[in-house]
C-alpha cells in the first residue's frame, strides 16, 4: 500500500494525479477508485492506494482510500442491518415450486390408493368369504367337508424347529409331523395329505 499527496485534481473529469515519495513518477486516479468514500477528493487529500498497471503500459491508483475521511460503506452499515429487505418470489419460481407440490402429493396419494387397493386384493384371495349362516347341522356338516380342521398333534415330546427339512433327520412319525405342521420349509409331504414320510419304512 502506497501512500501519497492528491497532487492535482480535475472536479469535472473526474480524475487527478497523486505524487508519493515511494514512486518515481505521479500515479493517475480516476473518481471511480474514490466512489466509496464519503466526499469527493481535493487537493491536498492525502491517499493510500495501490498501483496497477493498465494494457496499454501506464499506471493507475486502485482500493484507494482518503486519509481522515469515513467510508460510504461502513456508514451505510447500521442502517443496512436493522433494513429488512422485501421478500420477492418470481412468478416463474413461485409457479415450478407450486406444480411440484402438487405433483408430489398427487404421486403420494397415487401410491398409496395403489397399495391399499393391492393390500385389499390379496386379504380377499387369502381369506375364504363365508355368506350363509351356518344355523343347521346340515350346514355345519358341509362347512366341516369343505373346510376339514387341520389337527395338530399336541407336542408332548417337547418337539423344535431347528431347521431340519428332510425324512431322513425325523426321529419318529410324530415328530414329522409335527415339522410339517409348525415348521417352514419342510421337505417332508410331498403330497400334502398331512401325512409325512409315507415312503420311509422307519414309521
Amino acid at each position: 500500500m502506497n501512500k501519497g499527496l492528491l497532487k492535482s485534481w480535475k472536479t469535472d473529469k473526474g480524475f487527478g494525479f497523486i505524487k508519493s515519495d515511494t514512486l518515481e513518477h505521479d500515479t493517475f486516479i480516476h473518481i471511480s477508485a474514490l466512489k466509496h468514500m464519503s466526499r469527493k477528493p481535493k487537493v491536498g487529500d492525502t491517499i493510500y492506494f495501490e498501483v496497477a498497471t493498465q494494457p496499454d503500459g501506464k499506471t493507475k491508483a486502485i482500493n484507494c482510500r482518503i486519509e481522515g475521511v469515513a467510508e460510504l460503506k461502513l456508514l451505510k452499515a447500521p442502517y443496512q442491518k436493522h433494513k429488512q429487505q422485501p421478500h420477492r418470489i418470481a412468478k416463474s419460481n413461485f409457479a415450478s415450486s407450486f406444480l411440484g407440490k402438487v405433483a408430489s402429493i398427487a404421486l403420494i396419494a397415487a401410491l398409496c390408493f395403489y397399495t391399499i387397493n393391492k393390500y385389499n386384493t390379496h386379504s380377499s384371495s387369502q381369506t375364504p368369504i363365508i355368506t350363509n349362516d351356518l344355523s343347521t347341522n346340515s350346514d355345519l356338516t358341509t362347512f366341516d367337508e369343505q373346510y376339514p380342521k387341520i389337527v395338530i398333534p399336541q407336542n408332548s415330546q417337547n418337539f423344535t424347529c431347528d431347521g431340519r427339512q428332510h425324512c431322513s433327520q425325523m426321529t419318529s412319525r410324530s415328530e414329522a409331523v409335527f415339522f410339517i405342521n409348525n415348521c417352514p420349509y419342510t421337505k417332508m409331504d410331498g403330497d400334502r395329505d398331512g401325512d409325512p414320510c409315507e415312503r420311509d419304512s422307519r414309521f
